[in-house]
């Protein structure tokens, strides 16, 4: 089971993460987020990434074009293009250095083929991305296949039953690990990987 920890903003977040096993780590460059940092903090915090690990700019405003050389000089590993870019957007991001990654919501009447905008991941989320909302993961039908994450409302408590019930690839948690918002509360996150992992469905 992939696990994504998303929404760090300090070495501590980024260390309790990696020591928790996660398989990559995200950094919001959306400034209207409470998750917010600064271009030059998502530096610094995407040089604590060792490999494996992958670290991940995530966007939802900017340009594919400034997003893509952003994470280049950041130094991040993937580029999440999250919301209503197409696959214009995605051609123009393919330019830079970076992989790609699609975030969409069922509410935008996503095409749920994965790679199809050049996109090696697919991350299937709430309709208001951040919120910690949960939302009708049944109604995927079908369900995409290949390497897709599930987002949305997961917490410690129930990520195991939405991984037994829909079968993701993999998970990606952001409030659901926060002691407030846009805090992360650094026991939520090792619970929410261990919980995630505890299940073995592939």
């Amino acid at each position: 089971m992939f696990v994504k920890v998303c929404g760090l903003r300090s070495a501590d977040d980024v260390r309790v993460a990696l020591e928790a096993g996660a398989d990559a780590v995200g950094f919001v460059l959306h400034p209207a987020s409470p998750r917010y940092v600064e271009p030059e903090a998502a530096r610094e915090l995407v040089a604590l990434v060792p490999e494996p690990t992958l670290s991940v700019v995530v966007v939802a405003e900017h340009t594919a074009a400034d997003a893509a050389r952003l994470t280049r000089e950041i130094g991040a590993d993937v580029l999440q293009l999250h919301g209503r870019y197409t696959a214009q957007d995605f051609a123009v991001a393919a330019a830079e250095p970076v992989r790609l990654w699609r975030a969409t919501s069922l509410a935008d009447g996503p095409d749920l083929h994965v790679g199809t905008y050049g996109e090696e991941v697919l991350l299937l989320d709430s309709p208001r991305a951040g919120s910690g909302e949960t939302w009708d993961v049944e109604s995927l039908d079908p369900r995409p296949d290949g390497h897709w994450l599930l987002a949305g409302g997961l917490t410690p408590d129930n990520v195991a039953d939405a991984v037994r019930r829909i079968d993701p690839w993999g998970v990606d948690v952001s409030s659901g690990v926060e002691s407030t918002r846009g805090v992360k509360d650094h026991a939520r996150i090792a619970a929410f990987v261990a919980a995630a992992r505890s299940v073995h469905t592939r």
